[in-house]
């Protein structure tokens, strides 16, 4: 929220505890992003493609994904186009990212 800016090759992983149909909204947000949603097998579920900035608070409109999901990456709008992602596409994640959400006590 409340970023005007994205870097090229960054983006935003957001690691869920449970693996369940999930949505993301644009609240506060101020550029347009690709939304990835991915299962726990880190398969890919369903994209929001070029998902707009929205300004409206609470009545910003939800993004939900096709099916369960556990992972989400925002990238900047038009990522998705880019890279060609197709359904069931693996996110294969770097050394120092958990593959899993750690247990909670």
């Amino acid at each position: 929220m409340f970023r005007n800016h994205l870097a090229d090759n960054r983006g935003m992983l957001f690691i869920h505890d449970v693996e369940e149909p999930l949505a993301y909204w644009m609240k506060n947000t101020l550029i347009a992003l690709d939304i990835f949603y991915f299962d726990s097998n880190r398969r890919l579920v369903s994209v929001s493609k070029r998902t707009p900035p929205c300004a409206l608070g609470d009545d910003c409109p939800p993004y939900r994904s096709d099916g369960p999901a556990l992972y989400v990456l925002e990238l900047n709008a038009g990522a998705a186009d880019r890279l060609h992602v197709k359904k069931g596409d693996r996110l294969t994640f770097a050394p120092d990212i958990p593959s899993a959400p750690s247990p909670r006590p």
